[in-house]
């Protein structure tokens, strides 16, 4: 019988628990550069699983503390995950009286100016929201949780050129979903974020380029690695993953510049330390048309080799199709095309990326590939035809 009960306190001791009074309801905001939402609890080497990145200053209802996390309450029926350190806890408010409890949204604004498109809703709060892309046709929906609509009319102006059609549907009592319908089947990419200072929730909807021209086209790269984050191990030379994504990477910038493109970022171009937040923003702030992430893959096994690609969003598939299809003319095997990929770098979706895991280094046939300086042109070379094939392929 002891032993019983001693088995029963250890559990209830050891369950993630977060006590709240049932007429209390305990509020943060978010905070931070980059905060996000996770679905769960679940982790591995890519972190957990995400529902997206949030503005900050968002309120957010706390329900329990799991370690590092808070479980907040997205509306009735959804939850979601945040770190505690993207946290600033306001106190605890009675469920009955407080402000916190019911929103409404206001009316909504669809206008372009000189660079892009934006949909705009009025709110009375800061709330939390969820974009995802659609296509066939190709659309951009936005959840805003917490929220009842009050929407009674839309005004759209004729300044738009992406956006075709704007709407709206109450999906659940208090899920309020914006869809936004796209003139290009190719995604081009989209903002989420509220006005400095404001309710307002801005969807920065990005054009379609003017020109396909790839000589026209910002490019973004992104040798993987770098500093204390050496990456994967070569099975037989022990070459080491960050060298070879720099050479590989560079190779592609060469690439690039000798076919015309005249504006090429590189988010590293040494062997130094940077945070995936680091990269993040900075290609938040250099506004890329499209994104190439370099990596080389590993496995625990050494007969696994091959060449594969990798996205996150379904609009953007089409990027990572293209150069995979390109990648395996050079006679590499297929590992195939990877969606949904939780990789830091396919999560931001204001540009069109792709993350290009070029060979195993753990494959003694493929490593020695990567380490042949015919082979490192011939993959920047590759890269390159595939960024062409995916603006030929898109439709003007």
């Amino acid at each position: 019988m002891r032993r019983r009960f001693l088995v029963i306190i250890i559990l209830i001791l050891s369950r993630p628990c977060f006590s709240q009074d049932s007429d209390s309801i305990l509020f943060g905001r978010s905070k931070g550069k980059l905060p996000f939402i996770e679905y769960g609890i679940g982790d591995d080497r890519l972190g957990g699983a995400k529902l997206g990145y949030i503005d900050s200053g968002i309120l957010l209802h706390i329900v329990d503390s799991f370690k590092t996390d808070y479980k907040v309450r997205l509306s009735k029926y959804h939850s979601g995950y945040i770190s505690k350190e993207s946290v600033t806890l306001m106190g605890k408010e009675n469920s009955k009286t407080s402000p916190h409890n019911n929103h409404l949204s206001g009316n909504m604004h669809v206008y372009g100016d000189s660079s892009r498109d934006y949909v705009t809703l009025n709110l009375d709060e800061r709330l939390p929201y969820h974009g995802f892309q659609l296509i066939d046709p190709s659309r951009i929906a936005v959840d805003v949780y917490g929220v009842t609509s009050n929407t009674n009319w839309i005004t759209q102006l004729r300044s738009v050129r992406e956006i075709r059609n704007t709407w709206y549907e109450q999906v659940e009592d208090d899920v309020f979903r914006i869809y936004i319908e796209l003139r290009h089947p190719q995604h081009w990419g989209y903002g989420i974020s509220y006005d400095s200072g404001s309710n307002r929730l801005v969807v920065h909807v990005k054009r379609q380029p003017a020109s396909l021209d790839i000589k026209k086209l910002r490019i973004a790269i992104d040798p993987g690695h770098g500093g204390d984050n050496s990456g994967a191990t070569g099975g037989s030379s022990g070459i080491v993953e960050k060298n070879y994504t720099l050479v590989i990477a560079k190779e592609l910038e060469k690439t690039l510049k000798k076919a015309g493109v005249k504006q090429v970022f590189m988010t590293r171009t040494i062997d130094t330390s940077l945070t995936m937040p680091e990269r993040i923003l900075m290609l938040r702030d250099y506004h890329p048309d499209l994104l190439v992430s370099v990596h080389l893959n590993s496995a625990g096994s050494d007969t696994i080799q091959g060449t594969s690609t990798y996205y996150r969003y379904i609009g953007f598939r089409p990027l990572s199709e293209a150069i995979l299809s390109q990648m395996l003319s050079l006679g590499l095997k297929e590992y195939g095309n990877v969606g949904n990929f939780n990789f830091a770098l396919s999560g931001p979706t204001e540009y069109p990326n792709a993350l290009v895991e070029v060979a195993f280094l753990s494959n003694r046939a493929d490593e020695r590939k990567v380490i042949s300086l015919k082979f490192q042109k011939a993959v920047a070379q590759k890269i390159y035809l595939g960024i062409l094939d995916f603006l030929k392929e898109t439709k003007p």
